[in-house]
């Protein structure tokens, strides 16, 4: 028996109970459909009417935001989103002319993003719209529940090491 250990008596004959998974009380299943479902919900207010798809959305809604430039590698951080899916918004937003590519003063081989002067109206159109959408969303929970929910959420992309404002992802050097 070379490194094996035998099972003992009991073990062998002693049924295991299998662990069970209810999977719609599963955590990251429930996270995963909510999100799914209110990324839904919210790409009905700009898909249809600006042709946005919800990448080309994430990149204008950080650069937005941030109301600085930041590169696509920023982007992908924050936002948690491929890096290939983010190039793939930042081309087309590019060839819409609702993103710019600016040099980088620091670094002339790297290029930063931006949004143009119709991105930024673009994006100040669709904030209320959005916001709205989020109250409907959230309409379910009470103004205390909606407090409790961000602090619980909070709690939890803390503790998976999340970034949650800007500046904290410019402290981790997340450009």
């Amino acid at each position: 028996m070379s490194g094996e250990i035998a099972a003992g008596p009991q073990e062998e004959s002693a049924p295991r109970k299998a662990a069970r998974l209810d999977l719609f009380k599963f955590v990251p299943f429930q996270l995963n459909r909510l999100a799914a479902e209110v990324s839904s919900a919210l790409s009905v207010e700009y898909a249809a009417r600006y042709g946005l798809d919800i990448p080309e959305w994430r990149v204008l809604a950080t650069l937005g935001f941030r109301h600085d430039a930041c590169s696509a590698q920023y982007i992908a951080h924050c936002t948690r989103t491929h890096k290939s899916t983010i190039s793939r918004a930042v081309t087309s937003l590019m060839k819409r002319q609702i993103i710019e590519r600016v040099e980088n003063e620091d670094d002339r081989r790297e290029f930063r993003l931006r949004l143009t002067r119709k991105g930024a109206q673009l994006y100040e159109e669709l904030i209320p719209r959005l916001l709205r959408k989020e109250q409907e969303i959230l309409s379910c929970l009470s103004a205390q529940e909606r407090r409790d929910f961000a602090r619980l959420l909070g709690k939890i992309e803390t503790s998976l090491e999340l970034v949650q404002t800007s500046e904290e992802a410019d402290a981790k050097e997340a450009y």
